[in-house]
């Protein structure tokens, strides 16, 4: 028989189809291929996107010329715009403001063809540093309320652009998936006086069945209650509401956790697309910003299956593999 779970978080349910788990093989993924041509972020064709933001450079090279390890430019085709005010305003029932944000585009590398997996910790370190450096300055624009970091590989995950990047999008509202899960995480608190996803880790530590991955300072594992099958969380072991407050000893940690996590998935299944979101409290807060019970964390989806009328209609997930057979697959894939 199937399971219904509850997510203690926001409150979402999920059906687990404990009886029939799909095994790896059962899945047919779109693959990730990549098609070759000119490409505006590779190497040499600085040119070919706006001026750069900010690098990880040779100290000798210009920038928007080549000698770069990282590079940030603003999107092409932002979302949002960093000129004007935001001026909220109603129109009869409706609220509107202008698309007042910043929409970033961080190339993590001069490799056309090198995901995650593919980089050396010290290349992956890099990339999240300057994570940090850009939300901590975006964070300095008092009309932003919140950050997302969001990366889109290959085109079944919604990549329009093959050379590995990640996008960065500076919001002037906190949005509604992030508001209820803070609201979630604050009712929790507020009951047992304790951070939900602290007791989330003791507890996926103590049972050890979803873990994936684990080092001093952070683990990987696929949640109890999953929306996706293979869907992995990445969480640090310290509590703290801010991705880009954690320490520099924390860095080479995750990126060594994030390699592997994608490597593991990868090998399970070749090609691979997916995503990945870090998840972070709300700045520039007038009142609380969650930082006493909220916990940063990374969450990363695998495009296995697609999101279908049932799923649209009812807000339920159906996962054919169960979130503890997933994890298994994954430790095995060592």
């Amino acid at each position: 028989m199937s399971e219904l779970r509850r997510d203690p978080i926001g409150g979402r349910w999920v059906i687990v189809d404990a009886d029939h788990s799909r095994a790896p093989e059962e899945f047919k993924h779109e693959r990730n291929v990549f098609r070759g041509g000119t490409c505006p972020f590779c190497y040499g064709n600085e040119s070919m996107t706006p001026p750069e933001i900010e690098s990880f450079r040779d100290s000798s090279t210009a920038p928007n010329t080549p000698g770069w390890q990282v590079r940030v430019v603003p999107n092409k085709f932002p979302a949002l715009q960093i000129e004007g005010d935001i001026q909220r305003r109603g129109v009869g029932i409706y609220d509107m403001s202008n698309g007042v944000g910043a929409h970033e585009v961080l190339i993590e590398t001069p490799y056309h063809q090198k995901d995650v997996s593919d980089l050396l910790n010290t290349e992956i370190e890099s990339f999240i540093s300057m994570y940090c450096r850009r939300a901590i300055d975006l964070t300095r624009d008092r009309r932003f309320k919140y950050i997302m970091v969001f990366k889109n590989y290959g085109a079944a995950a919604g990549a329009s652009l093959e050379h590995p990047h990640t996008q960065l999008v500076a919001l002037p509202m906190v949005p509604k998936s992030v508001m209820e899960e803070i609201k979630g995480a604050q009712n929790y608190f507020e009951y047992r006086e304790r951070c939900i996803f602290c007791d989330i880790i003791r507890q996926e530590l103590q049972e050890q069945e979803r873990i994936v991955l684990e080092n001093k300072h952070f683990i990987s594992f696929c949640p109890f209650v999953s929306r996706f099958p293979f869907e992995v969380w990445i969480i640090p072991k310290k509590h703290n509401g801010y991705f880009c407050h954690m320490s520099l000893e924390e860095v080479p940690f995750l990126a060594g956790i994030l390699k592997e996590t994608i490597a593991r998935l990868k090998k399970v299944f070749p090609d691979l697309s997916y995503n990945f979101i870090i998840h972070s409290a709300p700045i520039n807060s007038s009142g609380d910003d969650g930082v006493e019970y909220y916990h940063w964390h990374i969450e990363f989806m695998p495009k296995l299956t697609r999101v279908a009328g049932f799923e649209w209609g009812s807000g339920f997930y159906i996962v054919p593999t169960p979130p503890e057979a997933a994890a298994k697959y994954l430790r095995e894939a060592a």
